[in-house]
Order: C-alpha cells, then sequence, then structure tokens
C-alpha cells in the first residue's frame, strides 16, 4: 500500500518531498494572494517585478522552516505543538517577505504588492502548509474520511479495530485517545462523561455522551468496549462509575496511573483490566509515616511466610521503609526464590543500603528459629507463615494445628528467647466465633500471644516448669478481612471461571465477606504493629461486607458477558451455588467483644478480647500436642471447643485421616 510505502521511505527522502511540497505551497499561496486582490483587474501571471517575490518567498521561508523544527517532526504524530510552531513559521517566514520588499522598495525596486495581499498571503500559507500537515496525519492514522463513521462498519473494515468508548473526556481521556488513533487495535467512537455540560458536544472529533446515554451510545456506535481514563478518582466514584456501566454488555478496562505514566513505568495505553478492589467502594486506608517507620527503619526485620501473598507484600512494604536488614524465612523454596529475586532487584535498580537474607526453614523448627533470630539479633517479627484455606485445613486437622497453632507458639517463644523487641501476628476475622478448624486455630494462636504478653518470665513451653524466661518481647495480633488476590481468594478463582465460559460457583446466595487489598493489609499490620503495647488485637474499619454473588454479577458484566438465569436463559455464564463446605460461615466478624477502643490511626480499632492465662493455656496446648501426635481428633476439637470462645463446629470432623481410619 502507499501508506506503508511512505512511511518505510528514509529520512532524508521524506524530508526532501516536505521541502518541495512547501515551495509549492508558497508559490501558490502567493499567487491566489496576488489573484484575489487584482484578478478583477485581469491580472494573472506576475510581472517581471513581481517575479522576484516568488524567488523570495521560499528563499526565505525554508531557513525559517528548518530553524523552528518544521522537517524533524514526525506528521503522522502531528499534535498541537506542531501546529503552534507552524503558525510561528508562517508568520515569521511572511513578516521576513514583508521586510524583504520595503528594503527593495527603498532601493528602488518597484514592486506592486499590495497591503491586502499580504494578509491573503500569510492566511493562505498558514492553511495550504497546516493543512497539509493535518491532512497527512489524518491519512496516515487512518482515520482518513472515516472520523465520525459509527462502528456498524467495522466489519467492513476490520483494521480499523475494536470500536471502544473513552469514558473520562478529561486530559487523560484525551492522552488516551491519541495514543489509541496511533495503533490500530482500537477504533474511539465516543466520549462518556459525567459533566452534563459537555453532553452532546465534539470533542477531538467524537461525541460526547452522559452516563445515562450509555444504551444510546451502543446503540449508536456498536461500542463493545469502555476504557476508564479517569486515574484520579477516589474508589468510591469508580465503584459509581462501575455500577452504571454493569447493566450494559460491555468489557470494562482502565489506564493506569499518572504517576505510573509519568515515572515510565507504564504507557497511557497500557490498558489493564479494572481493578476487582473499586467494585468494593471503599477507598484504601491511609498509612502514617510514623507508623510505618516505628518498628522498621534501621532495624533487623525477619517476616515469616515471606513467600506468600502476604507475607512477600509486607516484605515490599519492609523494604521501601528502609531497614538495616531484612530477613526473608519461608518453606517453600521457589517462593523464597521469587520474592528474594524480586527484592534483589528493587535493592540494586533504587541503590538501597539493605542486606537481604534468604532462609529455608519451617516455623515448627525451634532450633532454626532460635539459630535465625540471635545470629542477626532481631528486632522485629512479622508472622505471616499459616495454613488459611477453610477447607484444606478442615480435612487436615493435625497439620493445621500443627502449623497455625504450634507454630506460632515457637515463633512466639524463639522471639522471648532472643530478647526479640516486637513479634506481630497476622490473624483473620475468621477467628472470632469460628465455625471452622482453621478459624479456631488462629484464635488460638491469639490466645499464645495474649497469654505470652501477660506474663513478665513465664514459663515456656517444653522447658521445665521451674525455668523461667524473661519477656521483653510486645506481642500484636492483627485481625482483617478477606485480601483481594491472595492465594485462594474467589477473585483469581472467577475470572478463571468467566474465561473458560462458567459456570462461577458460588457456595450460597447470602454468603458475604469483608474485603481489603494486599497492600493495605500489610501497611495496616506494620501500622498495628508500632502502636501495640503488649498483648493488643487490633482490627480495621473495613467498611461494609460485600455480597460474593454480587460480586460476581459484577465480575461478569464487567467482562462484557451477561449472567445466565432466569431473567435471561440466553445470556453469557451462569451462577451455580454448591452449597456451603465444612467450616464455612455466611458472614465473618471482625469482634468478640463490644466498644472496641480507638487508636492513634482513624481506621485501627483495638479489640478487648479475653485472654486464657499462661499457666492454664501452657496445660491445654501440652494436651493438644500430644492428642495431635496420636490423631485423637475428637479430644482436639474438645479441647478447641472449652477454649477458643464461640467456636462452634459446621459439620463433624472430617478430617481425611480420621474418615478413611473410621471406615
Amino acid at each position: 500500500m502507499l501508506k506503508e510505502r511512505l512511511i518505510k521511505l528514509s529520512y532524508g527522502r521524506k524530508r526532501v518531498m516536505q521541502i518541495g511540497a512547501d515551495v509549492v505551497l508558497t508559490w501558490s499561496a502567493l499567487w491566489l494572494a496576488l489573484y484575489l486582490r487584482l484578478g478583477g483587474e485581469g491580472w494573472l501571471w506576475p510581472t517581471a517585478d513581481q517575479a522576484w517575490l516568488f524567488l523570495l518567498a521560499p528563499v526565505l521561508a525554508l531557513p525559517i522552516y528548518v530553524k523552528m523544527g518544521m522537517y524533524r517532526a514526525v506528521m503522522r504524530h502531528f499534535g498541537s505543538q506542531a501546529l503552534l510552531g507552524i503558525f510561528k513559521s508562517v508568520s515569521l517566514a511572511c513578516a521576513a517577505l514583508v521586510v524583504a520588499v520595503l528594503i527593495g522598495r527603498d532601493n528602488g525596486w518597484e514592486v506592486f504588492f499590495p497591503r491586502s495581499a499580504i494578509v491573503s498571503y500569510w492566511s493562505l500559507s498558514l492553511l495550504m502548509i497546516g493543512g497539509l500537515r493535518l491532512a497527512a496525519r489524518e491519512y496516515f492514522m487512518g482515520d482518513w474520511l472515516m472520523g465520525g463513521a459509527p462502528a456498524a462498519t467495522n466489519e467492513t473494515l476490520p483494521e480499523a479495530g475494536m470500536p471502544v468508548a473513552i469514558f473520562g473526556a478529561g486530559a487523560a481521556g484525551n492522552q488516551l485517545l491519541a495514543s489509541l488513533r496511533v495503533g490500530r487495535m482500537y477504533k474511539p467512537m465516543a466520549f462518556i462523561d459525567d459533566d452534563l455540560s459537555l453532553e452532546g458536544r465534539m470533542i477531538a472529533g467524537l461525541p460526547v455522551f452522559s452516563s445515562h446515554q450509555i444504551a444510546q451510545m451502543v446503540a449508536q456506535t456498536g461500542v463493545r468496549e469502555v476504557l476508564l481514563a479517569i486515574p484520579s478518582a477516589s474508589r468510591a466514584e469508580r465503584q459509581q462509575i462501575l455500577n452504571q456501566l454493569a447493566p450494559h454488555p460491555l468489557h470494562v478496562r482502565s489506564i493506569p496511573g499518572i504517576m505510573d505514566i509519568a515515572s515510565g513505568k507504564v504507557k497511557v495505553d497500557d490498558l489493564e483490566e479494572v481493578d476487582v478492589a473499586d467494585l468494593l467502594g471503599r477507598d484504601p486506608v491511609s498509612a502514617a509515616d510514623e507508623l510505618l517507620g516505628f518498628c522498621i527503619r534501621e532495624q533487623v526485620v525477619m517476616v515469616t511466610g515471606a513467600g506468600g501473598s502476604i507475607g512477600s507484600e509486607l516484605c515490599r512494604q519492609i523494604i521501601n521503609v528502609g531497614p538495616k536488614t531484612l530477613i526473608l524465612y519461608e518453606h517453600n523454596e521457589f517462593g523464597l526464590y521469587s520474592i528474594h529475586s524480586e527484592l534483589q532487584g528493587w535493592i540494586r535498580a533504587n541503590k538501597l543500603d539493605i542486606l537481604l537474607m534468604p532462609i529455608l526453614g519451617s516455623v515448627r523448627n525451634r532450633t532454626r528459629l532460635e539459630d535465625t533470630m540471635s545470629a542477626w539479633n532481631v528486632n522485629t517479627v512479622y508472622h505471616a507463615a499459616a495454613y488459611k484455606h477453610v477447607p484444606m485445613v478442615e480435612h487436615n486437622v493435625a497439620e493445621g494445628i500443627m502449623n497455625n497453632v504450634f507454630g506460632t507458639l515457637k515463633v512466639a517463644q524463639a522471639a522471648i528467647r532472643c530478647q526479640v523487641q516486637n513479634c506481630v501476628l497476622i490473624s483473620t476475622d475468621k477467628a472470632v466465633r469460628p465455625t471452622n478448624v482453621m478459624g479456631a486455630t488462629k484464635r488460638m494462636a491469639e490466645l499464645v500471644l495474649q497469654g505470652l504478653s501477660a506474663e513478665q518470665a513465664p514459663s515456656l513451653l517444653g522447658d521445665d516448669l521451674s525455668v523461667r524466661c524473661v519477656n521483653r518481647t510486645r506481642f500484636t495480633m492483627v485481625r482483617f478481612g478477606n485480601v483481594l488476590g491472595s492465594s485462594g481468594s474467589v477473585i483469581p478463582l472467577f475470572r478463571q471461571q468467566i474465561r473458560r465460559g462458567g459456570p462461577i460457583t458460588v457456595t450460597h446466595p447470602d454468603i458475604t465477606r469483608y474485603f481489603m487489598t494486599i497492600p493495605e493489609a500489610a501497611q495496616l499490620v506494620i501500622q498495628a504493629g508500632s502502636m501495640g503495647e503488649g498483648g493488643d488485637v487490633f482490627v480495621l474499619d473495613m467498611g461494609q461486607p460485600v455480597t460474593i454473588v454480587e460480586l460476581a454479577h459484577k465480575m461478569v458484566m464487567l467482562s462484557g458477558l451477561s449472567v445466565r438465569d432466569e431473567v435471561n436463559p440466553n445470556g453469557d455464564i451462569a451462577i451455580t451455588f454448591t452449597g456451603l463446605r465444612p467450616g464455612e460461615k455466611l458472614y465473618e466478624e471482625l469482634l468478640l467483644g463490644d466498644n472496641p477502643a480507638t487508636t492513634a490511626h482513624p481506621k485501627i480499632h483495638r479489640a478487648n478480647e479475653a485472654l486464657v492465662p499462661w499457666a492454664e493455656l501452657r496445660v491445654i496446648l501440652d494436651q493438644m500436642s500430644k492428642a495431635v501426635k496420636t490423631d485423637a481428633y475428637d479430644e482436639v476439637r474438645e479441647l478447641l471447643l472449652s477454649t477458643v470462645q464461640g467456636y462452634q463446629p459446621s459439620h463433624g470432623i472430617v478430617d481425611l485421616i480420621y474418615e478413611q481410619r473410621q471406615g
């Protein structure tokens, strides 16, 4: 095609063609200016004196055009700045010609060049030279003679790209439009904007529809995808927009934040799937810098479960605060390798003076924990290692207890023995009136830290009762709801099911959950750990819980698909209900007690939770250890029932080994 051949020409040939075109256009503008003024008097061709004007005009103009950079601009990326440059260049060229004429007249050059012709010459030059470049831009960008054509013609013009609408007619929307027009994947058809003053207007050749005209816009343009160009909008505002789009069969995607674009991490046309966090309508809880640095800055920090979803994000947040040393403690080799490689690259790229130590080890290994903490004189431990998948722990009771309860116990006792200053446990809302073993074990883990925290010199489990260890460790627990995108989260599962064509599986139509983002959870853990006085249980104000089936509906809608149900039997994706799994609750709670106390952070509260005295809890833990080792699951359940307040198992014992032995 001619277009491709022109694009592939060398820079030198393109420049020669532009110069030649500008010479011809300059002559044409000058001739037409004179003809408009003198044509009625029979003028058609320049006189001998006027012929010098046609020689002078390009001779004076071309050096100015070169100096102003007109031949350095890429015509298919021609923009407003280039248009301003043309205005300046043409104006200077016309002024130079006028000056030359005036000087010539003073030296006896009798040339007839009326003042009105000068104005006409300037206007025509601007129109022709600027118009050529605008026409070239439209031609090379593929929008030639099709700028306002509806997307219904897209079938006959597949090269035009997928028809899309841009939500947001501001600066980000116009940047996105310019970027998309350069490529061929998308064909922008319309803007959508909540500013009613823009309704019915045209911006950059595209009509502007208001948010209540979305159905009309889809019908007129055939748009199948909406690109969100509102990087500065809050989560609540984005949720409102997504709710407006949800009833329509539109796939919704978003452009990155403006800071990521400015930093060079991403380009404006690097479109991404809508963050499901936007559906929650709750802005992230802002972090307080003084709380972030209290337990970390210039200290030795250790994270257990460093390769997990929460643990790895904790490590990323900690690195940014500036510890002296960060110890990555993880039993999964690949998980440890992945987070270590990532953080090493970040440290090198940002030239940080941080020592990074990858340690393979289990929280069930007392010796490994104590050796690690003592070797580096650890100041702060963030304990994120745990089994957290409810059905898995329900079917593997012994491992859940050994990891969640006794793993936490060994971390806490190692912290006391090694005189670690701070130890922070990552807990869960499932620890509140649990209906499953996972939640009960996490509450037991909280009780361990509460019990140890209340003792100045406890006799640790595994030591003789007469041996006491001075406790200088400040224990803190942080409790929050489900984390978006973490391993085992419903969000990745729903996305996979949508890609496969469904169905989406939801356990119960009424099931609800609290949600937060992984970075927000990690920041909460760090900040809450800084506020603890010892034995504190902190919870986050997480707003309103979200219905899982509603979340599934919105994810289907924002994928440009429809839900198949009784109302719409021809829909794309079905939602099926599989029944509550063993141990699963319809809803979660964050508090056992009432009247949580406020803290220095407006969104973090201190729970008033009852504790079990360490001397009593020590005996219970010893009994539980022996019961687990002998597979006495009935005894294990009785110990959990008598110790964990509010524990009400939703099912009988469903441990797989136990069931197999029962026959």
